[in-house]
């Protein structure tokens, strides 16, 4: 492993006695500007959209596949607390899709439950989901561990995020956001937090730095969001949702503390250090995870997965997009 360091270009990374390494392209470490060294993303869609089979992959700069889960960076700038978001719902769509936490290489698939995709309701007067939204990469609420403050383990997920910006992105983007705040849902008894973010290329967000911000240029906003939330659920015969702290959101110091949290139980998760149940842990970056698999391992279970969920009579659907941080 030693002598293969020097071709990895790897830039190390030690918090809280975890030792974390993320291979850069062209042997740019952190310190040199790490959102640069990651400033493009390429989406591939396999299979036909709005079908169970679709799957939108991702690829670095380079062409290799990768996971949006556990090989894009959580942080774009650690020191003014800029983080990556992956876009999983455009704004004002109704599809429910999500990063598929379970399967290899975990690209963005739709949500389904008892055979059939799912679409949010329209909760009056809005149209599908109000924000863009997504979650923000190599985080996990652990279903096993319980959250000191609202005394509710996680739901097993990365950690969502409502971007408010005025754009409406698209499926796949890795976008760069600052974190306002965040919202304790609790749903079956998990917690599921909700952050407030905003994109940095957004032409507002220079007014935006906390929460009380969006209070006072978005009126209304964080309102609809909490009712959003709480009524999603409702038309599909479900009862209304909890939450914590009788549904105040808290400020963006509140936020960094759980985004540190739910980082420190992925980097637990990737090291096999607690039970992932069924969690594909599978990444091409993370060079000393033991769930590391080569470019050639991550194209192959790419290809596998085209081959199972495509059916004789399903005609392929490939297509590509490229993602840029600058201009968006």
């Amino acid at each position: 492993m030693l002598a293969l360091l020097p071709l990895l270009r790897t830039s190390w990374s030690r918090r809280a006695g975890s030792l974390v390494a993320i291979r850069l392209p062209g042997g740019v470490s952190a310190g040199d500007g790490l959102w640069r060294a990651m400033s493009r993303y390429r989406t591939e869609g396999r299979g036909q959209p709005h079908s169970p089979g679709y799957r939108l992959f991702f690829k670095n700069e380079a062409g290799h596949y990768i996971s949006p889960f556990h090989d894009i960076p959580l942080k774009v700038d650690p020191i003014e607390n800029l983080f990556n978001m992956v876009v999983e719902i455009p704004r004002w769509t109704n599809a429910k899709m999500e990063i598929a936490t379970k399967e290899p290489l975990n690209p963005i698939k739709p949500d389904i439950k008892d055979g059939k995709l799912r679409y949010v309701a329209n909760i009056f007067p809005h149209k599908g989901y109000i924000w863009n939204y997504g979650a923000l990469p190599q985080t996990w609420e652990d279903p096993r561990r319980k959250d000191k403050s609202t005394d509710c383990c996680g739901d097993d997920d990365p950690i969502d995020v409502c971007e408010i910006g005025s754009k409406v992105l698209s499926r796949g983007e890795v976008i760069r956001v600052k974190i306002l705040g965040v919202l304790a849902l609790i749903d079956q008894g998990e917690t599921d937090w909700k952050l407030i973010a905003i994109s940095v290329n957004d032409p507002e967000a220079s007014k935006f730095h906390d929460i009380d911000d969006v209070k006072k240029y978005k009126p209304g906003y964080l309102e609809a969001t909490l009712n959003w939330f709480k009524l999603y659920k409702v038309p599909d015969g479900k009862p209304e949702n909890q939450f914590a702290f009788n549904g105040e959101f808290k400020s963006k110091a509140f936020a960094l503390e759980v985004i540190k949290s739910t980082h420190e139980c992925w980097k637990a998760l990737l090291m096999k250090k607690c039970d992932g149940g069924a969690i594909n842990c599978t990444n091409v970056q993370v060079c000393d995870s033991p769930f590391h698999c080569t470019q050639e391992e991550a194209r192959s279970l790419v290809d596998q997965d085209r081959s199972v969920s495509s059916s004789p009579n399903e005609e392929s659907n490939e297509e590509e997009q490229v993602w840029h941080f600058l201009g968006k």
